[in-house]
């Protein structure tokens, strides 16, 4: 802010439990046609992700470890802390030769979608793996999708449509027999009904019909001091619906039809087909309450510009719960020393204290904000054509320009992708402008600087600038991340 002061790898629905593992233990997984059953999936299942912080196995030696979702059997497989062990929050399951590492317990909503999170061990040569699934509590097993090679030090996931009702278990299974070691760790599983009436448990999903449904926060002093980070503000504060209506929306309809330096955001963001709201002042953050009518379980993505405020307990369990759960959540922030309300707290490190104590996991997105305060336009952009958030729908980003704004740090090994860097940076783990990363089904973009969102329109008073449209790439940046939160590319 200018100061004034995976590869999815999907397997076709599947049959019964029962039919499906009558057959031997290795076959693969009979195909169906679909069904015409409505199903209910995107919540996690009770337990889930496992990320293996709660278990201590230090040997090889096949035994039964009591994890967050419950008892595993880890076989030629020990929890791993070490340095070489790429891992999310401080460890992760290590496995060489045949190893497995299987539930000694069954979920009884079902499997969905399955996320592994893999890397090789160190610099131990590459290897390869399955997941296997049994509908029988372990009495037969069948192979779920493509074997996977894990040839990077590096964390990255897999994800398999597992798509079993009833009672369900799940095995990691090391295929290559070799002496080298593979890493897994954030094992997500979403329930899975197959059939109408609950989901399993363990959370609400995101709406999923229609257009997507961003909430804009508006509570936590976004409009403190100069500032003004909501879509449309009416004294410093803002209606839970913009106006005018946003039904009046056209194409040709200017960002100033609202005011508020997010305005150009929002108004985008319903010619895509979207609706957008503001969370205002007052007005509780939270997950799974059916009596709120803002409960997050109601949106698709949260925006949080540059929070003034330190959020609660219970807002930072609510947030990261949604995420976990298959929400997205755009996080900006701005630079070292912005605090804008003078309550001791600036947002670099009111997200920090959200990473750090959440009660849900840490570093549940691996990655932390640094307190550094830079000013550059910035070109080393990550090379990916299929990088949809810089290559998306919207446009080619290719450049960034922070006018005093933080950076980020990688936390190794994590799911984290790094996107754009400073100009002087190597394309590593430090130095990183812009991220993405996923904590169990949900999503997660930070930029650290709030400038490049601020379409220079507030109310009057407030000293805004044009970043929006400042560069070209900023809106391209800021759209595709949306729709890449939203799933909707």
């Amino acid at each position: 802010m200018r100061m004034t002061n995976t590869a999815r790898f999907l397997v076709a629905p599947l049959l019964g439990a029962a039919a499906l593992f009558a057959g031997c233990s290795k076959s693969e997984l009979t195909p169906a046609a679909p069904s015409a059953a409505v199903v209910s999936q995107n919540v996690s299942a009770p337990g889930f992700p496992e990320g293996f912080e709660t278990g201590t196995k230090t040997s090889y030696t096949s035994g039964s470890v009591t994890l967050g979702s419950g008892s595993w059997t880890l076989n030629d497989a020990l929890i791993g802390n070490t340095s070489s062990d790429p891992h999310t929050g401080a460890q992760s399951v290590r496995v060489r030769n045949s190893g497995t590492v299987g539930m000694n317990f069954d979920l009884t909503g079902g499997a969905g979608v399955v996320t592994v999170a893999h890397a090789k061990y160190g610099a131990d040569a590459s290897g390869t793996w399955e997941l296997w699934a049994s509908g029988n509590s372990g009495s037969s097993y069948a192979k779920v999708g493509s074997t996977i090679t894990s040839g990077s030090s590096t964390l990255s996931t897999a994800s398999f449509t597992v798509n079993l009702a009833g009672t369900v278990r799940l095995q990691v299974r090391k295929t290559d027999g070799g002496s080298n070691r593979i890493n897994f760790d954030n094992i997500t599983v979403e329930s899975y009904t197959g059939t109408g009436g609950g989901t399993g448990g363990g959370g609400t999903p995101p709406p999923s019909t229609g257009g997507k449904k961003f909430l804009f926060d508006a509570g936590h002093a976004e409009t403190a001091g100069n500032a003004d980070w909501v879509i449309m503000g009416v004294n410093n504060a803002a209606p839970r619906y913009p106006s005018p209506a946003q039904s009046s929306i056209t194409a040709s309809t200017s960002e100033s039809y609202w005011t508020g330096a997010l305005s150009a955001w929002g108004v985008a963001l319903v010619k895509l087909g979207n609706t957008v709201e503001s969370l205002p002042q007052g007005v509780a953050i939270t997950y799974g309450n059916t009596s709120n009518p803002q409960d997050l379980a109601n949106y698709n993505v949260y925006v949080v510009d540059e929070p003034n405020t330190l959020f609660t307990a219970s807002e930072k369990a609510a947030i990261v719960r949604f995420v976990q759960n298959g929400g997205g959540l755009f996080m900006i922030s701005d630079h070292n020393i912005s605090d804008r309300n003078s309550d001791g707290y600036d947002s670099p490190a009111i997200w920090n204290d959200l990473m750090t104590n959440n009660g849900v996991q840490a570093n549940p997105f691996g990655y932390s904000i640094d307190l550094t305060n830079i000013s550059e336009t910035s070109s080393n952009v990550l090379s990916s054509s299929t990088n949809t958030i810089l290559n998306g729908s919207q446009g080619a980003v290719t450049q960034l320009k922070f006018s005093n704004g933080a950076t980020m740090t990688k936390t190794s090994g994590s799911v984290a992708t790094p996107l754009i860097w400073r100009g002087s940076s190597s394309q590593g783990s430090t130095s990183i402008m812009c991220m993405s990363s996923t904590f169990g089904t949900g999503r997660v973009v930070c930029v650290t600087d709030s400038s490049p969102a601020d379409d220079g329109t507030g109310e009057p008073g407030n000293n805004v600038y044009p970043g929006w449209n400042e560069i070209a790439s900023h809106s391209k940046l800021h759209l595709n991340a949306s729709l890449w939160l939203a799933k909707q590319q």
